[in-house]
């Protein structure tokens, strides 16, 4: 469903700031991605000053909100919505294009040699029909970016086990629920970065069910973790590909 505001409060935060939800109104689903420190037992590292103190690392979590819109609360009085910049086409295709450019360690990228997009790990290079079978060159960056979320699982990029342990379509049980979790990385891989570009508003409800389709595969009693894990091995490679991210611990 679409709506109209930007704001969204949970019901536990529109009652505390004197508002209630309406009768009847169902809530939507959100997952905030959120990071904690976790101290290492018996390890240090050389701080700044050169002194010893505890070594730490950094990992990641997702939590489940239901929130409501605007229009489904009463009682509180909400802001007018910022004016937010709207991106044209051409630039969007320009902050994508810039994107893939500036990527760290590139995998190969061939344009007009296959029909069908694909990332082929063996040979570390990304296949892309021509831009020209595209509607709007943004799109062939949009598809790019899902290739090239499969690209950071290469052992030389983050050596993800989705990547490295994946036997494709033919496989069955445990190595199809890795088959699908590598698909959905690389999905919400390309969400992300197609954020980054600022394409919003694209395709949204192919890549829905597309997620969808993979969950369905992966529909079993612990398909939450599979989910979880796919959302933050995505955000990694995001972070891989705009440079925010190269494997290391961040400090």
């Amino acid at each position: 469903m679409e709506y109209q505001s930007p704001y969204f409060l949970t019901f536990i935060q529109a009652k505390e700031l004197g508002g209630n939800v309406k009768k009847g109104e169902k809530g939507c689903p959100i997952v905030k991605l959120g990071t904690w420190t976790k101290d290492l037992e018996g390890q240090t590292k050389t701080a700044d000053d050169g002194s010893q103190e505890q070594a730490t690392e950094k990992r990641q979590f997702l939590k489940l909100y239901t929130v409501f819109n605007a229009c489904q609360i009463e009682g509180i009085e909400f802001p007018e919505p910022p004016k937010c910049d709207t991106f044209t086409e051409s630039q969007q295709a320009e902050a994508a294009r810039q994107i893939v450019a500036e990527m760290p360690n590139p995998p190969s990228i061939f344009e007009g040699r296959k029909a069908t997009p694909c990332y082929v790990p063996a040979e570390d290079a990304v296949e892309m029909p021509s831009r020209e079978t595209f509607r709007a060159e943004w799109r062939f960056y949009k598809t790019m970016f899902h290739e090239l979320g499969h690209s950071t699982g290469h052992q030389s990029r983050l050596a993800r086990k989705s990547l490295l342990e994946n036997r494709g379509m033919a496989a069955s049980g445990e190595a199809a629920k890795i088959y699908g979790v590598e698909e959905l990385v690389a999905e919400m891989t390309a969400a992300y970065l197609g954020a980054a570009a600022g394409i919003i508003e694209d395709d949204f409800d192919n890549s829905a069910a597309y997620l969808k389709g993979w969950m369905d595969v992966l529909k079993v009693s612990d398909h939450k973790k599979w989910l979880v894990q796919a959302a933050s091995e995505a955000q990694k490679a995001a972070d891989y590909i705009l440079g925010a991210e190269t494997g290391k611990p961040l400090e």
